[in-house]
């Protein structure tokens, strides 16, 4: 373990000839090899040409692979596309199918109010409004079972193309672990 030595300009002082002294003295450098002459290590390899085909095999190798990760990635983008579409596809048909049923409920309102126009007794009216009321649930609960069928059916042709490639990723790289 080193000492600590407290420097005090009084002690500059005195260390100073000492340090002039050792400053004066040229230091000797080792020689050292020029950076342009090869080291031994270097130079006892012989430029053998069996490494040669290696190397053009391992290029191949890795050539090979890339176009491999490039198709691979490829196909996965293109497995998104189609699932993009699919998805747009099925959302304007369930649109649809939500507007056809918005427009057949206010169709079946406005002849309900234009029932209600030549109603003569009190009596008729509640029958006229209870009567709209139990044809807009069964409507609305029939309608809103089509749209769950509808929006669960969309969902797994949605992820089928996602799905048939994480079974291929899995297959691929489920042999190569």
């Amino acid at each position: 373990m080193a000492k600590s030595i407290k420097i005090t300009p009084t002690a500059m002082q005195v260390a100073s000839p000492a340090f002039e002294q050792i400053a004066a003295e040229p230091i000797a450098m080792a020689e050292t090899a020029s950076p342009a002459a090869p080291t031994p290590e270097i130079a006892a390899i012989p430029a053998d040409t069996a490494t040669q085909p290696q190397m053009e095999t391992k290029m191949e190798k890795i050539t090979q692979t890339t176009e491999e990760l490039v198709s691979f990635s490829q196909a996965n983008v293109e497995a998104m596309v189609k699932s993009s579409q699919i998805w747009a596809a099925g959302v304007q048909d369930i649109g649809k199918t939500f507007a056809a049923t918005a427009q057949a409920q206010m169709d079946a309102t406005m002849a309900t109010l234009k029932a209600f126009t030549g109603v003569k007794s009190f009596k008729d009216a509640i029958e006229l409004q209870s009567s709209l009321a139990r044809s807009s649930v069964e409507a609305a609960v029939a309608e809103t079972g089509k749209l769950t069928d509808a929006s669960m059916k969309l969902a797994e042709q949605t992820f089928a193309p996602i799905t048939a490639r994480v079974t291929v990723a899995m297959e691929k790289f489920g042999k190569a672990a």
